[in-house]
């Protein structure tokens, strides 16, 4: 027999609510185990793959980390210290590059642009305090994060989370549904696999998506040459992953660089724009239709609200939890409105006389 409805809401309401506590209170301790998980739930696809191909699920997870180290390797010899310095480079930079576009549009708008006038001067000001606070902010920024989490810490316990949960991924899963509920244990795998095909088509979707415009970007922008090109190009797939906000931030960044960097050789800031073209071409017809899908059920603002919240409420940590709990929070609001237009609360009097009537029938 079912418990009573309150019961149930009293159960699950502080089941939840000890969840959120915990991960508040050991949000920085945790981040390391949500890392892991993350990247195994992330593989999980491929590990699956290559059993179907005849490996065992120890073979598949070692050869998935294999090549994941040599990435990593990769990234940290070659990738990475390119990034760096392009990105102080940039800081060091932005107080010519408003100074340019502080000239142009003093030779384009007079008016506008007159000695003095708030628009000349806050030009002025942004340029130099990127310069003079970009660089901190950076070094800050690395700061607490160390502060936050031992870097040798996190870089050894990551890892290794991420393999045993990948290698015993199908064995937790089975654990799990073994204790669900036996009365509402069917509705609750309906659920879970609703919430699974969201998370599957949006982070594994959106996140291959990202890492492929990433990379493109990032490589046509370094070949037509402009000057920050790597950092504009990561920063552009990073940002796909909020629907349209990388195509406009990467697009208006890029093409602003190539103005000041190629003023004059218009074949190289058309280049640059194409490029973005290409993408957003490549993406709307391509990339995204075949790897995340058409219903996803995350409306980007619900997706904005849901970082801007956790990212806040529980930090980094938070960052991390707040697509696969906006996910699931989507899931249960539509299955509520499901069960509220299949009620009598809904459907009325108006139902029960239907229902009457096809009886009689």
């Amino acid at each position: 027999m079912a418990l009573p409805v309150r019961q149930q809401l009293t159960y699950w309401g502080l089941a939840t609510a000890g969840v959120l506590g915990v991960l508040w209170a050991l949000g920085d301790v945790i981040l390391p185990f949500l890392v892991g998980g993350a990247i195994a739930y992330f593989l999980d696809p491929v590990a699956d793959r290559l059993e179907k191909m005849g490996f065992s699920r120890v073979l598949a997870t070692v050869i998935i980390f294999v090549f994941l180290l040599a990435l990593v390797i990769v990234s940290l010899l070659v990738i990475i210290p390119l990034l760096i310095q392009q990105t102080n480079d940039l800081i060091e930079s932005a107080p010519d590059l408003f100074t340019q576009l502080r000239s142009w549009l003093t030779e384009q708008f007079p008016q506008v642009m007159a000695e003095g006038s708030p628009l000349r001067q806050s030009l002025g000001a942004i340029g130099e305090t990127i310069q003079s606070r970009g660089g901190a902010l950076l070094q800050q920024a690395l700061s607490s994060a160390i502060g936050v989490v031992n870097v040798l810490v996190f870089l050894v316990v990551v890892p290794v989370v991420a393999f045993y949960m990948l290698l015993d991924w199908d064995r937790l899963v089975s654990k799990i549904d073994d204790l669900l509920p036996r009365d509402y244990a069917e509705t609750i795998r309906i659920l879970a696999a609703q919430i699974d095909r969201t998370l599957a088509s949006f982070i594994r979707g959106q996140g291959t998506v990202c890492l492929i415009l990433g990379t493109f970007y990032a490589v046509a922008l370094m070949i037509v040459g402009l000057q920050f090109g790597l950092v504009v190009g990561l920063l552009a797939g990073l940002l796909t992953f909020i629907p349209y906000v990388g195509a406009l931030v990467g697009g208006a960044l890029s093409v602003g660089l190539a103005l000041f960097q190629f003023w004059g050789d218009w074949w190289s800031i058309v280049a640059v724009a194409v490029i973005f073209q290409v993408g957003q071409i490549a993406e709307g017809n391509v990339l995204t239709p075949k790897l995340v899908g058409s219903s996803v059920g995350l409306h980007p603002v619900w997706l904005i609200f849901a970082l801007s919240a956790f990212g806040t409420l529980f930090g980094f940590a938070g960052l991390l939890v707040a697509v696969p709990v906006a996910a699931a929070i989507g899931v249960l609001v539509r299955f509520m409105i499901d069960q509220y237009k299949d009620g009598r609360l809904y459907q009325g009097l108006s139902a029960r006389s239907r229902t009457d009537t096809e009886d009689e029938a």
